[in-house]
């Protein structure tokens, strides 16, 4: 089984999302010896922003998106910046959705074609972003992912640690609920 652990948060190692991230793989790890890693850092190693010239021509590939491919399970760190995902994972997406690789167009709308990969978030906002709370129509990172991942067939996990800039108290209690998240992940 092969997994892909990719981080997007500028922070380093202040970053709840990395921390998480890294959690999640242990975890997994712990569960199932029998799992290949490998780990991008979108910001040690950032792609541009997406232009003409990296659009793989029709029928063919590149890296990031062979990589992505050939992956079983991918975890991604995703923080909050400004009400949305980094540029730096948008960069990455952009890599990862290309027509007739990932997704398709039918006579009834888009089909997703990676329908057999788990993707599992780790997302961190600094505020609150429920459902029902009044933040929520600022929320970009959950529902963006939600839709691009669900775009090319794959419906996301996700282990949320939010409110982390309200408190101290408030930051233990959502890193301590996320840890209960990953702590109660399978392979499926």
């Amino acid at each position: 089984m092969k997994l892909l652990h990719i981080d997007s948060a500028i922070t380093g190692e202040n970053s709840v999302s990395r921390q998480l991230s890294a959690k999640i793989v242990n975890h997994l790890k712990s569960i199932s010896t029998d799992i290949e890693i490998a780990y991008r850092d979108l910001v040690a190693a950032p792609f541009a922003h997406l232009t003409l010239a990296d659009m793989p021509p029709p029928g063919e590939s590149t890296l990031v998106l062979d990589e992505f491919l050939a992956t079983d399970i991918v975890v991604i760190g995703a923080p909050m910046y400004n009400f949305a995902v980094s540029s730096q994972l948008k960069a990455w997406i952009d890599r990862v959705l290309i027509a007739g690789k990932t997704f398709r167009y039918g006579e009834t709308g888009p089909v997703g074609l990676a329908g057999d990969k788990r993707i599992i978030v780790a997302l961190s906002r600094g505020g609150y972003y429920k459902e029902d709370g009044p933040m929520r129509g600022y929320e970009h990172v959950e529902t963006y992912l939600r839709a691009v991942l669900g775009f090319i067939g794959v419906t996301p996990e996700f282990v949320i640690a939010e409110g982390l800039l309200v408190g101290a108290e408030e930051k233990a209690a959502a890193i301590a609920g996320a840890e209960r998240s990953i702590a109660a992940l399978t392979l499926k």
